[in-house]
C-alpha cells in the first residue's frame, strides 16, 4: 500500500513537471513570435489589437462561454452578473444606415429626456457619428453616471433638434411584468437572472399572492438566457422544502465538486406552479424549469430548451481586465446534465456536435416519470408554434412595421391600453397602403422551388420550347403584397399592434398586450382546469 501510494505520488508530480514545461514553452514562443511581428512586419502593428487578437481565437477553440474582456470592454461584464450599466437607458438600431432609437427604456434618460422610437442620432455633442458603427456609438452613449451629452436628433419630417440628456445608473428589471390573468392565476415574466433575480422575484410572488389573491402562478422564461447560478437555486427554493438538493456542479477542480441546497423554508411548497420555457430559454433558465420538473414540483410547458449544462466563472486579471470560463457543467436533481454540444470533440472545421441520439439516456423524477439528459428541457406539455409567414418576415427584416410604428406615433399622441388595442379596419389600410409603397422583398417556398424545377429542367433540357409556359405559371404562383397583406392581415395585424403598443407603454406595454392572445399562457391555464396533478404523477 505504502509502495503505491509512494509510486503514485511520484508519477503525479512527474505529469505536473511535464505540464509546467509544455505550458512555459508555449508561453515562451508565442512570446518571441509576438516580439519578432511588432518589430519586423513589414506594416505598423497595434500590439493590443494583435493581442486581442490572438487571445480571441485560442478561446473560441474552446466553447462560446468563455470570453476575454479587455478593459474597454469591461462594463459589458458588469451589466451580465448586475443588469446595471451607466448611459441613457435605449436600446438602439441602425436601419437604413442611420443609427436609430429602437426602444427607450421606461423611466430612464432617454425616456424622461422626450427620445421616443424612430428618432434618428445625428450629431452627439455636435460631432457627426457617419464613420462610427453602432456597437461604436453605444459605447459612445454609455459613461458615468451624471455626467451629460447632447444628441442632434431627426425626427419624421421636423428640423432636427438637440436633446440634452443626464446619464444615469440604468437597472434593466429582471421581472418586467407581473400581474393576474384571472382571479386566481398570477403571472410573473422573469428575463434575466441578475443578482435582483431572486428578489425581484419573491416581491412578485408576494404581491400576487398576499395582495392580490393568487391560487396558482405562471412562472414564464421564455427568451430568459440564464445569468447567476446562486439565483436560480434561490428561485427554485421559493417553491421547495428547506434542505432540498437543487442542483450540482462538477469541474476539474475539487472546489467545483458542489452540491445547492435549498437553505430557506419556501414561500409556497403546495402551490400549483407553471413554467414556460422555449428554445432560447437556456442555462439558469434550465436548472429553474429543470429543477421544479425532477422535482415534480411543476408543470413544464412550451418548446424544447436551449440545452446549456455548463457553469462559467470570471476571473479579474492583470491591467483590469477579466476571463469569464467554464469550469464545470452542473447536475439537476434525477441526476442528469442537459448539455447539448460536446466542446471538447469538434469537427475538422472547428464546429462542435450535438449529444447523438444513440447517448441519450434516461432519468427519472421524484414521481417516477421519465426525463432525459443531453438536449434541455423537454417540456411536459408542447405548445407548437406557427411558423410566421414570408410576408411577415419581410415586413420585419425590412423593418415596415417600426417604420410604420413610428409614424403612427408622431400622428397620435395616445392609444387604448394594451390589453384592449387593436388597428381599426381603416388603419389597417392605411398600412398596407404605406406597406405597397415601400420597397422590400421576400420569397416564398414555393418560389423557391419552382426556380430550382426550372435550372433542373434546363440542364435536362426539358425547358427549351417550354419557357412561355414556366413563365405564365411563374407569374401566377409570384406573391402579391396587396394580396398577401390581406391573406395574413390577422398575423401581421398581431406584430404591427404589438410595435404600436411599445410606442406608448414601453416593454411592458408588450407583455400585457400579448397575454390574451398566448397560446402557451393558454395552455397553462387549461393544464390547471384539467391534469395538472395526473402529468405531476405521471399518468
Amino acid at each position: 500500500m505504502l509502495v503505491l501510494s509512494a509510486l503514485t505520488a511520484t508519477m503525479l508530480s512527474f505529469t505536473v513537471a511535464d505540464n509546467y514545461f509544455e505550458i512555459s514553452k508555449h508561453i515562451e514562443i508565442f512570446t518571441s513570435l509576438y516580439r519578432e511581428l511588432n518589430v519586423y512586419y513589414v506594416d505598423e502593428t497595434q500590439p493590443g489589437e494583435l493581442m486581442k487578437a490572438g487571445i480571441d481565437a485560442m478561446l473560441a477553440s474552446l466553447d462560446p462561454y468563455t470570453v476575454y474582456y479587455p478593459e474597454s470592454k469591461i462594463e459589458d461584464s458588469r451589466f451580465m452578473t448586475t443588469g446595471q450599466y451607466g448611459g441613457i437607458g435605449s436600446l438602439i438600431q441602425t436601419i437604413d444606415g442611420e443609427v436609430t432609437i429602437s426602444e427607450p427604456y421606461e423611466g430612464y434618460a432617454a425616456a424622461k429626456a422626450g427620445l421616443i422610437a424612430g428618432d434618428i442620432i445625428m450629431l452627439i455633442d455636435g460631432k457627426s457619428i457617419k464613420d462610427k458603427n453602432q456597437e461604436e456609438i453605444s459605447e459612445i452613449l454609455k459613461g458615468q453616471p451624471g455626467t451629460s451629452l447632447e444628441i442632434t436628433v431627426k425626427r419624421g419630417d421636423l428640423e432636427p433638434f438637440i436633446v440634452k440628456i443626464e446619464r444615469e445608473e440604468v437597472k434593466i428589471p429582471d421581472v418586467p411584468f407581473f400581474g393576474m390573468l384571472d382571479d386566481k392565476t398570477g403571472y410573473i415574466k422573469l428575463n434575466g437572472f441578475t443578482q435582483t433575480a431572486s428578489s425581484e422575484v419573491r416581491s412578485a410572488f408576494k404581491d400576487l399572492k398576499e395582495k392580490q389573491g393568487m391560487k396558482q402562478l405562471i412562472l414564464d422564461l421564455r427568451g430568459n438566457g440564464g445569468g447567476l447560478l446562486k439565483e436560480a437555486v434561490n428561485i427554485v427554493n421559493f417553491f421547495v422544502p428547506k434542505g432540498t438538493e437543487i442542483v450540482s456542479t462538477k469541474g476539474k477542480i475539487e472546489d467545483w465538486n458542489k452540491t445547492h441546497s435549498a437553505l430557506n423554508e419556501p414561500l409556497d411548497g403546495e402551490i400549483p406552479l407553471v413554467v414556460i420555457v422555449d428554445g432560447s430559454s437556456a442555462s439558469a433558465s434550465e436548472i429553474v424549469s429543470g429543477a421544479l420538473q425532477d422535482l415534480d414540483r411543476a408543470v413544464v410547458i412550451g418548446k424544447e430548451t436551449y440545452g446549456k449544462g455548463l457553469v462559467q466563472q470570471t476571473k479579474d486579471l492583470s491591467y483590469n481586465t477579466k476571463l469569464k470560463l467554464t469550469v464545470a457543467k452542473y447536475y439537476i436533481p434525477s441526476g442528469r446534465c442537459i448539455q447539448r454540444l460536446d466542446y471538447s470533440h469538434k469537427t475538422q472545421n472547428g464546429k462542435a456536435q450535438a449529444v447523438a441520439d444513440s447517448l441519450i439516456k434516461p432519468f427519472k423524477t421524484k414521481n417516477g416519470r421519465d426525463v432525459y439528459d443531453g438536449k434541455g428541457i423537454r417540456p411536459d406539455v408542447e405548445v407548437e408554434l406557427a411558423e410566421i409567414s414570408h410576408i411577415l418576415n419581410g415586413l420585419l427584416l425590412n423593418n415596415v412595421l417600426f417604420k410604420y410604428a413610428t409614424k403612427f406615433r408622431l400622428n397620435q399622441d395616445s392609444i387604448a391600453s394594451p390589453e384592449e388595442f387593436e388597428l381599426s379596419e381603416n388603419e389597417y389600410k392605411n398600412f398596407m397602403a404605406f406597406a405597397s409603397k415601400y420597397e422590400f422583398s421576400y420569397d416564398t417556398n414555393t418560389e423557391l422551388l419552382f426556380e430550382e424545377l426550372k435550372k433542373v429542367a434546363e440542364e435536362e433540357r426539358y425547358l427549351q420550347g417550354a419557357e412561355k409556359d414556366f413563365d405564365a405559371l411563374y407569374s401566377k404562383l409570384k406573391p402579391e403584397k396587396e394580396t398577401d397583406l390581406l391573406k395574413f392581415k390577422e398575423e401581421i395585424s398581431e406584430f404591427l399592434e404589438n410595435e404600436i403598443v411599445s410606442r406608448y407603454y414601453f416593454q411592458s406595454g408588450r407583455i400585457r398586450y400579448e397575454l390574451d392572445k398566448d397560446k402557451a399562457i393558454s395552455k397553462s391555464k387549461e393544464v390547471f382546469n384539467a391534469n395538472y396533478q395526473q402529468i405531476l404523477a405521471g399518468k
